[in-house]
């Protein structure tokens, strides 16, 4: 496969950039199914001419359906855009991409979906897309499935790409951590219903604030409801969650200045689980918080982080020097950022 691409990309260079074209095409309708030619041009850069030679030769191909509603792919669409995912993949250089962060990173298993999130928003939607196949994957033949989820936008998107599955049905999905104060939408309380609701699972909930007072924690962690949600956390064999960027995580939290000036002071990149961490992956600053704590992490079995976009490769490399998560969700944006890094 290799060989044949190779001569392609030096007798054919044109093939695949027009393959490139429609792969990117059957990409986004099956994202946004079903949109508007309008609306697929303004979202890939194209001109609306352009895009409509290239839905009808797909139309003629029978990979798509045109309607009032919008283009949607046909099964032989979807059959055409798997296959084409790991050819991609190769033109791309994404696996070479993959094995030097897990090399580099110290992980078991690295996707990175093409694209930058913080340039096409949609990217995100194909990390969550990715991280729904590599849960379904991770939970075949588990007899019990226990999903611990934190809140985020990345999360968010994850929740969004889920679909019905026999690997997901009957998943309990919970809540990692406390996350009222977030934006509805973001926190994982919604995520988890969301989630359960696509897969056709359950779920339970977590209805105490992202951050606590030292009194209001010790009163909560007595409530026999908390005590029993925090058993079901920490028995789960699966925990999915972002990593987010230290300063707009604590600004998103409405932290006193005096906080953000001290995670300032200290350097601090990264968050997740409510931690910060300064660039070589030491924890700066703990938010009090009732939930999934780094120490319980390292005892769970598969642990997936999902973040990318460039502007996060620096949060990325730092939460992954505390070595709790073992596998990375990315994009290319971010990869290429962290390798530059560490180059």
């Amino acid at each position: 496969m290799k060989l044949l691409l190779d001569i392609q990309k030096k007798l054919l260079p044109d093939l695949l950039d027009v393959l490139g074209v429609r792969f990117r095409i059957l990409r986004f309708i099956r994202l946004m199914q079903p949109i508007g030619r309008r609306s697929l041009a303004t979202n890939l850069g194209m001109s609306e001419r352009v895009l409509r030679s290239e839905v009808t030769f797909l139309k003629e191909q029978g990979l798509i359906n045109m309607a009032t509603s919008g283009m949607t792919l046909t099964d032989e669409g979807k059959s055409v855009l798997t296959k084409l995912e790991e050819i991609m993949s190769d033109i791309f250089n994404l696996k070479n991409v993959e094995n030097q962060l897990k090399q580099c990173l110290g992980l078991s298993e690295v996707i990175v979906v093409p694209g930058d999130s913080d340039a096409a928003p949609w990217v995100k939607n194909e990390m969550g897309r990715a991280t729904v196949q590599l849960m379904k994957r991770t939970l075949a033949g588990e007899t019990s499935k226990i999903v611990a989820l934190t809140g985020g936008t990345s999360m968010a998107a994850v929740a969004e790409m889920m679909t019905p599955d026999s690997e997901m049905k009957e998943t309990l999905f919970i809540p990692a951590r406390g996350g009222l104060g977030e934006q509805v939408e973001n926190q994982a309380n919604t995520i988890c219903a969301t989630m359960a609701r696509k897969a056709d699972g359950h779920y339970r909930l977590l209805h105490v604030p992202d951050q606590l007072s030292q009194d209001s924690y010790t009163s909560l962690m007595e409530e026999p409801k908390i005590k029993e949600i925090l058993a079901l956390i920490r028995s789960a064999n699966l925990v999915v969650h972002g990593i987010g960027e230290a300063t707009i995580m604590a600004e998103r939290r409405s932290s006193s200045e005096e906080i953000l000036q001290n995670l300032n002071k200290k350097q601090a990149v990264a968050e997740a689980f409510g931690y910060y961490f300064n660039q070589n992956g030491d924890i700066i600053h703990r938010v009090l918080t009732i939930g999934l704590q780094l120490e319980d992490v390292v005892h769970i079995k598969s642990v997936v982080a999902v973040a990318g976009g460039a502007s996060k490769a620096q949060a990325i490399s730092a939460f992954m020097k505390q070595k709790t998560s073992n596998i990375l969700v990315t994009d290319e944006g971010a990869a290429e950022a962290i390798l530059q890094m560490h180059s």
